[in-house]
């Protein structure tokens, strides 16, 4: 599904074609499983190496780091909460995710950019719920920059596109004639 500058597709985000791929990692930023482990895997040790020099990142944050040997230059790392109960800022910092990872993109002005589904997996997030937060926060940033040319939310399964993908089609102005 594509609209205007957001694309949501099914695949893999270690073989994306983009400026940069955003990693869902953990707080210690060395590798762990899911999406993280698939992209240190995939980028070498390098990637290693270099996120040891950074110190971890807190909960909403993000940092970048070199792409290594990824088709994208760069890996924007962000650390996702893990869902308790929707309680405790979850939504907030979910969105600080996105917004962390746009705001470092425009700094480095890196124009393509590709998501996974953050906080999705292992931390449990509903994926319904994660997939507004995430729609939401992605078009509030495109709507005041326009440095940004494309976002990809890559999805890992059918029950993540869908969900993404009717995130994007409530966005008013994001309406498709289906």
């Amino acid at each position: 599904m594509e609209h205007s500058r957001i694309s949501i597709i099914k695949g893999d985000i270690v073989e994306q074609h983009v400026e940069a791929i955003v990693n869902a990692a953990n707080n210690s930023l060395l590798g762990g499983g899911g999406v993280d482990g698939t992209i240190h895997k995939a980028a070498g040790p390098g990637l290693l190496e270099e996120c040891r020099k950074l110190n971890g990142c807190a909960t909403g944050e993000a940092k970048i780091t070199e792409g290594h040997a990824l088709p994208a230059s760069y890996v924007i790392h962000t650390v996702g909460p893990v869902w308790k109960d929707g309680k405790h800022r979850e939504n907030e910092l979910l969105s600080q995710c996105y917004h962390n990872c746009l705001r470092i993109a425009k700094k480095y002005g890196l124009r393509t950019i590709a998501f996974p589904s953050i906080s999705t997996g292992a931390y449990r997030y509903p994926v319904e719920r994660a997939s507004r937060i995430a729609i939401s926060e992605i078009v509030r940033f495109l709507g005041s920059d326009e440095s940004i040319r494309n976002v990809i939310i890559v999805c890992f399964n059918d029950e993540a596109f869908r969900c993404y993908s009717a995130a994007l089609d409530e966005i008013p102005e994001h309406r498709t004639n289906m």
